[in-house]
């Protein structure tokens, strides 16, 4: 087998070492001691650097026959936002869609240490927890019960330095089997037999980040690859129960018009995927000091991957997922 393509290592006990190095590169566990305060040289950054350029997201997305979800909180280090959607596949309907701005630490919002905690948002009605055992939303608009259970593929702990930032980290899961109940304005939607999956990112990021990014699961294949300030550090394939680290990925998509079909593949021959969206959520800000250009389509993915170049093929067929065109200045 391609040596690219071997099964990952287990992760480190701590990303940072005793010795303040970090464990870069790709491992498969749990992301823990993400203690950047804790780097030595040439990592090391003061501590003004730290709180410019340290940010942190947990995000889950919730994909059942009825539903699909996400819900995302994040700290960019002077604020924190959060922002949930809830999308009704069987009518095309978006029947939430919401974010809420705070204040980082206890007055508005918490973010998780590591890959190992839990995050919570609380604002003007808003409030979220999420941890590695389920989803808990409250808010005028979307009401979210989930529960996860254990996984029973290892997630994906990557670790890497990023132009113009420091080191950044990350874990990604594979599908979790989903319990539980989304609520809003028009019904109640069951999660019971859907697939859960869980973003936690971590780092010291450039003043101006971008990225395009893709995302499916359900519980015997699933999927994460990124193009931009990562390169392919957190690109992976779920299969059968073990975790495969893939090569860089090309997105061939229209950016002026996100909700034609994309294509995404990798450049080792292991994932070739046609992306159809349905919705998608957009959001542009400029807040002078800041701004940000976002869309999300959800959609569904058609086409095949595989473990390593030389392994048989395996068909996808109309797997839920997300795709993303993101740029911030933060």
């Amino acid at each position: 087998m391609n040596a690219a393509h071997t099964i990952l290592p287990p992760a480190p006990a701590c990303i940072v070492g005793p010795d303040g190095m970090p464990a870069l590169g790709r491992h498969a566990g749990t992301l823990r001691g993400c203690d950047w305060h804790r780097l030595a040289p040439p990592y090391a950054r003061g501590a003004l650097w730290r709180r410019l350029h340290h940010k942190r997201w947990h995000y889950a997305a919730l994909a059942s026959d009825q539903m699909f979800c996400a819900v995302a909180i994040v700290d960019v280090g002077w604020m924190t936002t959060c922002f949930a959607y809830a999308f009704d596949r069987a009518d095309g309907d978006m029947m939430a869609n919401f974010s809420q701005d705070g204040l980082p630490g206890r007055f508005s919002a918490t973010l998780a240490e590591d890959g190992a905690g839990t995050s919570t948002f609380g604002r003007a009605g808003v409030y979220i927890d999420l941890g590695p055992q389920g989803l808990s939303l409250r808010s005028p608009w979307l009401e979210v019960d989930a529960s996860f259970a254990a996984p029973t593929a290892p997630a994906l702990v990557a670790s890497g330095v990023v132009a113009g930032g420091g080191v950044h980290a990350t874990q990604k899961t594979g599908g979790l089997a989903l319990t539980g109940e989304v609520r809003t304005w028009r019904n109640e939607y069951s999660l019971d037999g859907g697939t859960a999956s869980i973003d936690y990112s971590n780092g010291l990021l450039p003043r101006e980040t971008a990225w395009r990014w893709a995302s499916g699961h359900d519980l015997d294949v699933g999927f994460n690859v990124q193009a931009g300030y990562f390169g392919a550090n957190e690109n992976a394939l779920w299969l059968d129960g073990a975790v495969h680290p893939l090569a860089p990925a090309r997105f061939v998509y229209d950016a002026k018009d996100p909700l034609e079909p994309w294509r995404i593949f990798t450049e080792d021959d292991c994932l070739d995927l046609v992306f159809t969206p349905v919705a998608a959520r957009r959001e542009q800000r400029n807040l002078r000091i800041a701004a940000s250009r976002y869309v999300q389509p959800l959609g569904t993915f058609t086409g095949w991957v595989r473990s390593a170049p030389d392994a048989p093929r395996r068909i996808v067929t109309q797997l839920a997922g997300v795709t993303e065109q993101h740029f911030a200045r933060w």
